[in-house]
């Protein structure tokens, strides 16, 4: 995966917070993803503006404490297409 390439949520899918289970959720037609805080902080970075390294940062910078981030957020991503979550612009 390049660091340039840019992310964003497959047609049919929306990213959302949902009250009732906590967390966020990926909503596509077919049900539900009710995704971990990690996904789901990394999922709320994806915009189909931004490239992997510019979402990398922003993610450093919210969570300082946690260090490197890039191959988590690599291997996230890496899956998130695998599942067909998202694609890339």
């Amino acid at each position: 995966m390049t660091l340039e390439k840019t992310p964003r949520l497959r047609r049919g899918f929306r990213f959302q917070w949902e009250p009732v289970q906590q967390s966020h959720v990926l909503l596509y037609p077919e049900g539900m993803v009710k995704l971990n805080g990690s996904a789901g902080a990394i999922l709320a970075e994806v915009d189909g503006v931004r490239p992997v390294h510019d979402i990398i940062q922003s993610l450093e910078q919210q969570f300082p404490d946690a260090g490197p981030l890039a191959a988590d957020v690599e291997a996230f991503l890496a899956d998130a297409v695998q599942q067909q979550w998202i694609e890339w612009s």
